[in-house]
């Protein structure tokens, strides 16, 4: 009976081997990636454009609005970059602070710990029949104990090693990608006026494309989050260009 069994289970395990194999699930899974670029282009493509419409509208020629602008891009590069930079590295800091901290509770209370994967796995709906060999073959397995508790416990993923130097250069190239779509008319159209107006069309059908991309990357009706990234940055640029008039007239 027990090699019977035994057999069996190794077909299980074969069959279970086999579907995982063939079937292929469509999940995203670069979702950090794509939030880096999200926030990079996002404010790339509505601050520099922003910005120009405000010096526009203050009467600016179109070689000042092209400078003030290229430094506003590298500023902001340079600034959202850093910041990228720090938040990753911080998530990363807190998740080894926590790792350490959680072996050394596994070190020192280890009925503690098994006690609370019971509680986690209990959670699920399991008896205690049912989760008495989990909790017995992670006991036995510290590596897999560790990071078990680490990701039900607390919630942490493991950070990529090179995740805050990526997030840093994503985002930074991002916001120069977004930043020069506003910018752009003002190399080749010399008077800031009609610069602003190309400058306002591009700008518009960049944030509807990118909105509509993003909607379509991150899971949100890609029309309706074309939309409203449009909104965002037509009432950006127009506040900017409000106030700059309402300065001049003063």
């Amino acid at each position: 009976m027990v090699l019977g069994g035994g057999k069996q289970f190794v077909q299980d395990e074969e069959k279970q081997q086999l579907l995982l194999e063939e079937h292929t699930e469509k999940h995203f899974t670069a979702g950090e990636v794509v939030r880096d670029v999200i926030i990079g282009v996002s404010d790339g493509l509505t601050v520099p454009f922003a910005l120009a419409a405000g010096l526009s509208g203050a009467n600016a020629s179109s070689a000042l609005v092209l400078t003030a602008g290229l430094a506003e891009v590298a500023a902001g590069a340079i600034s959202m970059g850093l910041g990228g930079y720090l938040a990753a590295k911080s998530e990363a800091d807190h998740y080894h602070r926590e790792l350490q901290r959680e072996q050394d509770e596994i070190d020192t209370v280890p009925d503690v710990e098994a006690a609370e994967i019971a509680d986690i796995l209990s959670q699920y709906g399991l008896a205690p029949q049912e989760y008495g060999p989990v909790v017995t073959s992670l006991r036995n397995n510290p590596k897999a104990w560790l990071e078990f508790m680490m990701k039900f416990e607390l919630g942490l993923e493991k950070p990529e090693p090179r995740r805050a130097l990526v997030s840093a250069a994503t985002i930074a190239l991002s916001y120069v990608a977004g930043g020069l779509v506003p910018l752009l008319p003002y190399v080749f159209v010399p008077e800031a006026g009609r610069a602003m107006a190309v400058s306002v069309a591009v700008t518009l059908a960049a944030l509807l494309f990118f909105g509509f991309v993003k909607g379509r990357f991150t899971g949100d009706r890609p029309f309706l989050s074309a939309v409203q990234t449009t909104i965002v940055g037509a009432l950006a640029s127009a506040a900017a260009y409000a106030m700059a008039r309402a300065v001049q007239s003063i």
